[in-house]
């Protein structure tokens, strides 16, 4: 009993990353449709992420100060100058452009273009020399072609449309608004583009500044706070209306309890402790699970269209994150200390301690 307890402990060990990054995904789901629903409903993007994380920040600072004292590093200059720039590229500069974007297009579109994070933040983790490749090693091939395959699976879903899937069931949900939100995609996709590209580099920043800063839920704390101040000061200077920062007790304020909690909270904590532990290219490579729950559920659900393309490209690109899965999973795997602990001590013969030895 007590080896199979103790191989069990060692599987979920093993896989762990691999579950909190599929339920910070799940997350991200339910996110592009709450958002949605609330900035249909009139609530300002800028607004939104500002009193986000703030509401994160405020969750995740009791919890950051008591659990992390005796490891928190002590808090430089340079090192706040390092995650005021963190900082900036994960809330400041990268969400007000991502969720702007959101009002010119659709949740679905939002969802596929965030599967080009992965390919270039494996790019860049290769040329900073983060992710090792031998291309003499089957894995090592297998991490080019998974992310290959990933990004070919994106430009799929981006590109082709194919025959729309017919859908039996009527929408359970309506999202009603302001219609002409969607009708600029030109502005929406270039918002998109440069967001994915700055979010890159955030995936790959986070992994040095972790090095610096290993306290993950101070490092969020951190983020939280500084973003919140961030995306305020650039709020207030495009939005002068003071009635865009009262919100009610609606949808407005779900979304916000929602993004601040489970999202800026437990979702960015989750993605820093798996970046510390496999790295930024694995956190980004679970982007496409959430592509399809936001597709399915739009479908069911919402109603949307659904084309054969967004099918093909979305079983293209989780192929592509297997078989890249496959190629790191040798990547990092030095023995926990609750492993050892499990390996149980075979005594050996005693030896005698002889005069000589003994000295």
């Amino acid at each position: 009993m007590a080896i199979k307890a103790c191989s069990f402990v060692g599987t979920f060990r093993r896989f762990q990353p691999h579950i909190l990054m599929g339920l910070a995904q799940i997350g991200y789901t339910f996110l592009y449709f709450i958002t949605e629903a609330s900035f249909n409903h009139g609530m300002n993007p800028h607004v939104y992420i500002t009193y986000r994380h703030i509401v994160a920040g405020v969750v995740t600072l009791p919890f950051a100060f008591f659990l992390e004292r005796k490891i928190r590093p002590k808090l430089t200059i340079a090192l706040f100058l390092e995650i005021f720039v963190l900082s900036l590229l994960g809330v400041g500069l990268t969400l007000n452009m991502y969720f702007a974007s959101l009002r010119f297009t659709s949740p679905t579109f939002l969802a596929s273009m965030v599967n080009t994070i992965a390919a270039l933040t494996f790019l860049l983790a290769v040329i900073l020399r983060l992710e090792v490749i031998d291309l003499r090693n089957p894995r090592g091939i297998a991490k080019i072609l998974g992310t290959l395959v990933s990004l070919a699976g994106v430009l799929t879903m981006t590109l082709y449309k194919g025959p729309i899937l017919k859908n039996p069931w009527r929408a359970i949900v309506h999202l009603n608004g302001n219609t002409a939100i969607h009708q600029n995609w030109l502005k929406g996709s270039v918002l998109t583009v440069a967001s994915c590209i700055t979010w890159s580099i955030w995936y790959i920043m986070q992994a040095y500044t972790l090095k610096r800063y290993p306290a993950q839920l101070s490092l969020t704390t951190w983020m939280s706070f500084v973003g919140a101040a961030q995306s305020g000061l650039y709020t207030v200077i495009v939005q002068h209306k003071k009635a865009a920062w009262t919100i009610g007790f609606n949808i407005d304020f779900w979304s916000t309890i929602y993004g601040g909690v489970v999202i800026s909270g437990i979702v960015i904590f989750i993605q820093l402790w798996c970046t510390e532990q496999k790295g930024p290219v694995f956190v980004t490579m679970f982007n496409p699970l959430s592509t399809l729950l936001v597709a399915i559920l739009a479908y069911f659900a919402l109603g949307e269209k659904l084309y054969i393309g967004s099918v093909v490209g979305g079983l293209i690109v989780i192929f592509g994150l297997y078989l890249l899965l496959w190629g790191k999973e040798n990547d990092q795997q030095a023995p926990t200390n609750s492993d050892e602990e499990c390996i149980p001590q075979q005594e050996g013969p005693k030896k005698q301690n002889f005069p000589s030895e003994a000295m």
